[in-house]
């Protein structure tokens, strides 16, 4: 999971230093959501294979337990460390207007799951 953390750090800062000022923040936001879902597949599919995961069942757990911890750092490291407010941690899971950062966490709870099918 740890490697995820920094996937976004990377996926973050490309955001910020690169893309984002020639786009609206809101596009910036999608296509940034779409990149850390095909950088982070990439990963999890090399995780999925190198813990070698014995079940469905320990699959969707370690998918579950991705999710915890991700939406626990977000939080936590946001509101406590960064000093956002809690309206503005929110805002990224607000499907209505058009932020997609839900899909993310829609991948990770799967992504293990999907990488163990595969490769068994």
């Amino acid at each position: 999971w740890v490697g995820l953390v920094f996937l976004a750090i990377l996926n973050g800062t490309l955001r910020e230093k690169g893309y984002a000022q020639f786009m609206s923040e809101l596009s910036a936001h999608q296509l940034s959501t779409f990149i850390f879902i095909v950088l982070s597949g990439v990963y999890m599919y090399a995780v999925v294979g190198w813990y070698r995961l014995h079940s469905s069942r320990e699959a969707l757990l370690v998918g579950a337990l991705w999710v915890c911890m991700t939406v626990a750092f977000e939080f936590l490291f946001g509101h406590y460390v960064m000093g956002h407010s809690w309206s503005k941690l929110f805002h990224d899971y607000n499907l209505l207007q058009g932020r997609v950062w839900a899909l993310v966490l829609i991948w990770t709870l799967f992504a293990p799951y999907i990488f163990y099918r595969m490769r068994s």
